[in-house]
């Protein structure tokens, strides 16, 4: 399932209104996330949104990271275009962490046991570091706190 390209701005600091002709299709099939593609000057950015409804309208975030790879400011226009989400935790997991847990099945229960939220935001966590080897360190961290019980994200990634 795919909208067709539609013209966006930016309608807050981080938000992008959506026209409901794109988003209605996607929330009838039962999607309330999607994989976001934006293009800008023979730029594209790739990413997964929830499908917000605020006063009536629809809006997906678009962060500051976005809008720098972009070259995108307050008041200039460019395309979308959104993909049914087929990933199994409504955002891509890396590679590491996705090793890691096949091997360490208690840490995957726990990891599993989390709702889907804060499946993503550990997510994030790990993908945040651009070194892979510092993604493997912290998988392996990450796995270590989840079985010892630790279920703060400020400690997850602390030794202790």
């Amino acid at each position: 399932m795919e909208s067709p390209v539609f013209e966006v701005s930016l309608e807050s600091t981080h938000s992008v209104r959506v026209p409901t002709e794109v988003v209605a299709p996607f929330l009838e099939a039962g999607h309330k996330r999607v994989k976001v593609k934006a293009f800008f000057e023979n730029k594209e950015a790739v990413y997964y949104a929830a499908l917000q409804k605020r006063i009536g309208a629809y809006f997906v975030m678009f962060n500051k990271g976005n809008q720098k790879n972009l070259g995108v400011y307050p008041g200039d226009y460019f395309q979308m275009q959104f993909f049914e989400d087929t990933s199994k935790y409504g955002v891509e997991m890396p590679e590491e962490l996705e090793a890691v847990l096949s091997t360490d099945m208690d840490a995957e229960t726990v990891f599993e046991s989390f709702t889907d939220g804060k499946k993503r935001s550990l997510i994030y966590m790990i993908s945040g570091y651009k070194n892979s080897q510092t993604r493997i360190d912290k998988s392996l961290l990450l796995c270590e706190n989840l079985k010892r019980g630790i279920r703060d994200n400020k400690l997850l990634l602390k030794p202790l």
